[in-house]
């Protein structure tokens, strides 16, 4: 087990990978003037350094003739965020703008965590 000190070291030296930010949204209920229920998009943080990851693989069951790549998508971010699975996040890295959601519950380590991303089809 780490010491306090080292584990503030340890996320000090991944926080400095972070060349990303994104925005998280939740699509969240309300009450409307005439008092029925509709759902809306909330901006729920804002500006959160980050790190996107992407590694592809060969698909199960590829052959020769037809291979092709499963592509995995990561983030990486503070560990005391909280992001709900199905939560819509727009990342902009390397100049790069792309809307993902994400796809599960987060893995949370003491130094980060690492959420599953998927490409953004539409709130469900």
């Amino acid at each position: 087990m780490l010491s306090k000190s080292q584990v503030v070291k340890a996320r000090e030296l991944v926080e400095k990978l972070y060349t990303g930010s994104c925005t998280v949204m939740e699509y969240q209920k309300y009450r409307k003037e005439n008092r029925s229920t509709g759902n809306r998009e909330v901006v729920v943080l804002e500006g959160q350094p980050c790190r996107l990851s992407h590694y592809s693989s060969p698909s199960a069951g590829s052959s020769e003739i037809a291979s092709s790549l499963e592509q995995s998508i990561k983030v990486y971010m503070a560990p005391e965020i909280v992001v709900k699975p199905g939560s819509k996040m727009v990342i902009t890295q390397n100049g790069v703008k792309e809307t993902y959601q994400s796809s599960g519950k987060p893995a949370v380590y003491q130094t980060h965590q690492e959420v599953s991303l998927k490409l953004f089809e539409g709130w469900a």
